[in-house]
């Protein structure tokens, strides 16, 4: 894809060094949905970087409008979903359903919903769940290491640094119901904290004011 051979040389510009880790986790078969924590716009230079074949993104509606960042996210194929409306947000949820099955396409989440510039991950919406669970595929999730160290929004400071990804071990739904994804949010949740900890390691004993694991 022209777009993602592009986005991957940008990186460059900026001065950012991407690793990656766990490659090999992407080599399931089928569908599966993935899920990452989401800082910033910088988000989209690795999701290009490790973005499996056949995968289309899911992103709230207003990020259309984003400028650059919003003609970016169309041109990839991205599904936006209207937050503020339930009705539109379950219709794109279903439809989403229907395209994993009958295209054997993944889909790549943001589960926390916004942008989170708090050091730490923010409680995550179900929407993600719901797909997985509905669709019976498994969910990989994918952890950014925390931008802080070379960005902050707050203190309006930017320069070169690197960037960890680190892509875990699917999490089966097979035989999963809708009374299961409180748990399995849960499960999801526990395991990208404590990734986002290891890899971000200069926050280590930083902010941690937002542990609350999850919203309804």
């Amino acid at each position: 894809m022209y777009v993602r051979a592009v986005m991957r040389q940008v990186k460059y510009v900026y001065g950012l060094k991407m690793e990656v880790e766990g490659e090999e986790n992407f080599q399931v078969e089928g569908p599966y949905v993935v899920i990452s924590n989401h800082q910033s716009s910088i988000d989209m230079m690795g999701l290009m970087e490790v973005l499996p074949d056949r995968c289309v993104q899911i992103a709230k509606k207003e990020l259309m409008y984003a400028g650059p960042v919003g003609m970016i996210l169309y041109l990839v194929g991205v599904i936006f979903i209207n937050r503020k409306r339930t009705t539109d947000a379950k219709n794109a949820l279903d439809e989403a359903v229907q395209t994993i099955l009958k295209d054997q396409v993944r889909v790549w989440v943001f589960p926390e919903g916004t942008r989170n510039h708090g050091g730490d991950l923010l409680p995550f919406k179900k929407g993600a769940f719901h797909l997985a669970v509905q669709a019976q595929v498994p969910i990989i999730p994918v952890v950014y290491s925390s931008y802080y160290s070379f960005y902050s929004k707050k203190e309006k400071r930017f320069s070169t640094g690197n960037i960890k990804i680190r892509i875990l071990p699917k999490i089966d739904t097979q035989g999963l119901s809708t009374d299961d994804i409180p748990e399995l949010l849960e499960k999801s949740y526990s395991v990208m904290k404590e990734a986002f900890w290891e890899i971000s390691g200069h926050l280590k004993n930083a902010n941690t004011n937002n542990a609350a694991a999850c919203s309804t």
